[in-house]
């Protein structure tokens, strides 16, 4: 629907968060965006190191001898 991105189109998006935000303000939002990801990933990466190994159907896990 809405295709690539030309430089024009990218230019006036630029200028919009520019008017809306103002010069200060952006790398201060691009920080926090860039910190969120990066807990984010790193709450994902803590989630599959917590979660327990499920053993094979055949396989006789430590819990249960």
């Amino acid at each position: 629907m809405f295709g690539r991105l030309g430089i024009t189109e990218i230019i006036i998006i630029l200028a919009i968060l520019i008017f809306l935000f103002g010069a200060r303000k952006i790398p201060e939002l691009a920080r926090g965006m860039g910190l969120g990801i990066k807990e984010f990933k790193k709450g994902l990466d803590e989630g599959t190191k917590d979660e327990p190994e499920e053993a094979e159907p055949g396989e006789v896990s430590e819990k249960q001898e």
